[in-house]
């Protein structure tokens, strides 16, 4: 049998890690895919848990031998989801969740036509300032970044096939587990895009 592949997307400092992780904890079919990042750890953060921590050339080369199933340039970091760690997990039946950016979903429906995607939404860019001043982890000028980018980002949320509105934690993990389990009743897992044929010259 094959899995599902759940994406949730979100701008920076929408909670979605925090949902993903609560989501996780009461939901042993769903495996969290680790991404690769170039990106420095913050603090608390575990190498193998809530990233891969590499350099820019290796996540290049990585790249360049097509190990990531997407891969996107994100606040000046690279994240690529690794391929054949989705592949082996899908196999087993396992349901993947990935914790990425629109561009990332764009190219994870492109493999995965069936794929269900979840964009999480603050409930304003005024919150959203707030709660990236309160986590305390980013200079002033990397908030004005984020809040320029999350603007763009927002824009992106019809793409996707649902959207939760994280104004109360409690409620928008409630939603996304009645997502996941309707996906489930309603729809077969997930297959890869079939090859196109190949031609003879």
């Amino acid at each position: 049998m094959s899995g599902r592949i759940f994406i949730v997307a979100a701008p920076s400092g929408a909670g979605k890690s925090s949902l993903v992780a609560a989501l996780l904890a009461q939901d042993p079919q769903l495996k969290l895919s680790v991404s690769f990042t170039t990106r420095k750890p913050r603090a608390g953060e575990v190498d193998g848990v809530a990233y891969h921590f590499t350099t820019v050339a290796d996540f290049l080369q990585r790249r360049s031998r097509g190990e990531f199933l997407e891969s996107a340039r994100v606040h000046d970091n690279y994240y690529g989801t690794s391929r054949v760690w989705i592949g082996h997990m899908l196999d087993q039946g396992h349901d993947i969740v990935l914790e990425i950016d629109w561009q990332g979903a764009e190219q994870v429906r492109a493999a995965f036509p069936a794929v269900h995607s979840i964009f999480v939404l603050p409930p304003s860019l005024e919150e959203l300032e707030r709660r990236l001043r309160g986590r305390g982890t980013d200079s002033a000028e990397s908030i004005a970044t984020r809040l320029a980018n999350a603007r763009v980002e927002m824009g992106k949320a019809p793409r996707f096939d649902y959207t939760v509105v994280n104004d109360q934690f409690d409620h928008a993990l409630v939603e996304l587990q009645r997502i996941i389990a309707q996906c489930r009743a309603a729809n077969p897992p997930s297959e890869p895009a079939p090859s196109p044929p190949s031609t003879s010259s």
